[in-house]
C-alpha cells in the first residue's frame, strides 16, 4: 500500500498498481482511459461518455451526484477517483469507509495539472501525465491573447444560470481570452434574471452544450433581452473538462475567436 494526500489534503491508503479502479467525474474517466487504464476501469458514471467507443460496454454506476452505492460494493474496486464539486459529500464519506478514495479539487489550470501528474503518480501512469501536462501547457502557451470580450457563460435555464468567480469555466474564459461578466459577484453559479443579464451588457453570450441542453428557443429569448448581442452554442466540454480533453480545448478556444471575427487571435 501507499500512502498520498490527495487534492482536498486527505491522507489516503491505496494499493500501489491498482487493478479496480471506479470513476465518478467524466473528465477524469476519460483521462483514465488517455493513460492507458481502460482495462483496470470496473465502473464508471452514465455521464463518463468519452471515449464514445468504450461507453456503450462500460459498468454504469449511476450518476455523479446519485451514486448506485450497492453496485460499487459489488465491484469491489481497489481505488474510487472523485471530485469535491461534482460529487455528493454523503455518499463519498460511505465510500471512503470501505474502499481507497482519492479525489480532485479543482478551480484553476495549474489545479488540473497536479490532478493528472498525481492521477498518474498513483496509477503507474506517471510517465504518461507527464506527457499530458506538456502538451496540454504547450497548447495554452500558444493562445495569444489581446483584447478581451467580455462575456456571460451560462449553464442553466428556469432559472438562468451562469458562471461565476472562482470556477474553473472562469478560468477556460480568461484562458479563451473573455473576461467574465458576472466574475465581480460572491456565488460561483449564481441564478441570474433578465433585468441582471441586461444590465451586465456582454459583449457575448455563451450558451453551454451541458449540463443544459440549450437550443435555438433560448439564443431567441436572450436576443430579446440583449439586443444586437451575439449568442453562441458552445461545446460545454471544452470550459468545464478538466482532464485530458485539455488537449484539445486550447485550439477550440482559438477556433471560436475566429469564428467570431475577433481581434484577439
Amino acid at each position: 500500500m501507499q500512502k498520498v494526500i490527495d487534492q482536498m489534503g486527505r491522507e489516503c491508503h491505496l494499493p500501489k498498481n491498482p487493478q479496480r479502479i471506479v470513476s465518478l467525474v467524466p473528465s477524469q474517466t476519460e483521462l483514465l482511459y488517455d493513460l492507458g487504464l481502460g482495462n483496470k476501469i470496473v465502473g464508471q458514471t452514465i455521464f463518463c461518455v468519452h471515449p464514445y467507443n468504450q461507453f456503450k460496454a462500460a459498468t454504469k454506476i449511476g450518476g455523479t451526484k446519485k451514486l448506485q452505492m450497492d453496485k460499487i460494493r459489488k465491484l469491489k474496486p481497489d481505488l474510487i477517483i472523485g471530485n469535491k464539486e461534482e460529487n455528493d459529500r454523503s455518499q463519498l464519506e460511505q465510500l471512503e469507509k470501505e474502499f481507497p478514495v482519492w479525489m480532485s479539487d479543482i478551480y484553476n489550470l495549474q489545479d488540473s495539472l497536479r490532478m493528472i501528474e498525481m492521477i498518474g503518480d498513483i496509477t503507474g501512469t506517471g510517465d504518461k501525465a507527464s506527457i499530458m501536462t506538456n502538451g496540454i501547457n504547450s497548447h495554452f502557451n500558444a493562445i495569444k491573447t489581446g483584447e478581451k470580450l467580455s462575456a456571460l457563460y451560462f449553464i442553466w435555464r428556469e432559472p438562468w444560470m451562469v458562471a461565476g468567480k472562482n470556477t474553473f469555466i472562469n478560468e477556460m474564459l480568461a484562458c479563451a481570452g473573455f473576461e467574465n461578466a458576472w466574475a465581480d459577484k460572491d456565488a460561483r453559479y449564481p441564478e441570474i434574471n433578465a433585468a441582471e443579464i441586461a444590465a451586465a451588457d456582454p459583449d457575448v453570450i455563451l450558451l453551454s452544450s451541458e449540463p443544459y441542453p440549450f437550443k435555438e428557443q433560448h439564443i431567441v429569448e436572450l436576443n430579446i433581452i440583449c439586443p444586437g448581442v451575439p449568442v453562441l452554442l458552445v461545446d460545454g466540454e471544452m470550459f468545464s473538462w478538466y482532464g485530458s480533453r485539455l488537449l484539445l480545448a486550447a485550439d477550440y478556444f482559438r477556433q471560436l475567436r475566429v469564428e467570431m471575427g475577433s481581434r484577439l487571435f
